[in-house]
């Protein structure tokens, strides 16, 4: 009989794992060799355990397979040892040219998630810093429980208003279904190996 799905707080020994569901959720073999897309993942990671004040890692038969992160914008503070693991795998990516060319890429995609914050005109209590699920668990109700888990936490930080960043390569209908509202759109081209493709980027948010 298959172990029952729990949750519990982030750990260090979980990143080898969420890094491969990075990887995976946001293709980055496609784009890049196996040694930078490792290097990538785990620059992502590090980098939304340094934007977070809330985790639950959700672990079937000892194995974490999906992770959501929250943060009350109005108390986060970085923390130190996080912030020092981002910056060294920064460096670790930028020592190659493929990884600046990529990161370069990344970066775009960063300056469009605050152009649609700007455009929402708004002062959010709380973000969602990070949710993803490995792909062979979605269809369990893995997600939901993750996002309710999710909005516990803001109730309990007294946060009535969150939002997050999407975009259409990913399952943006699932915050449809939670009750999230599309607040703001771009959309946007980027090249992959001399292959353009066309994206909209969304900013969703919640109420209550």
């Amino acid at each position: 009989m298959a172990e029952q799905i729990m949750l519990r707080e982030f750990q260090n020994k979980d990143s080898k794992e969420l890094e491969d569901i990075i990887r995976e959720t946001w293709n980055y073999d496609q784009f890049c060799s196996p040694k930078t897309a490792a290097k990538l993942a785990k620059v992502f990671l590090n980098s939304c355990l340094a934007n977070q004040t809330f985790t639950q890692v959700a672990v079937e038969n000892q194995i974490p397979v999906g992770i959501i992160m929250g943060k009350n914008r109005v108390s986060y503070r970085c923390p130190l040892k996080f912030r020092v693991k981002l910056i060294l795998s920064i460096i670790s990516l930028y020592l190659s040219k493929e990884g600046r060319h990529v990161s370069k890429m990344f970066q775009n995609v960063n300056d469009i998630d605050k152009e649609l914050l700007e455009d929402s005109k708004k002062n959010y209590q709380g973000e969602v810093a990070f949710f993803a699920i490995n792909s062979k668990c979605r269809g369990k109700g893995l997600g939901k429980k993750l996002f309710h888990s999710l909005l516990a936490y803001m109730e309990r930080e007294n946060i009535h208003e969150f939002y997050l960043f999407t975009d259409t390569t990913c399952n943006y209908q699932f915050y449809e279904h939670q009750g999230m509202t599309r607040r703001c759109e771009k959309s946007h081209s980027l090249t992959i190996k001399n292959q353009r493709s066309d994206m909209n980027f969304f900013l969703y948010e919640y109420q209550w």
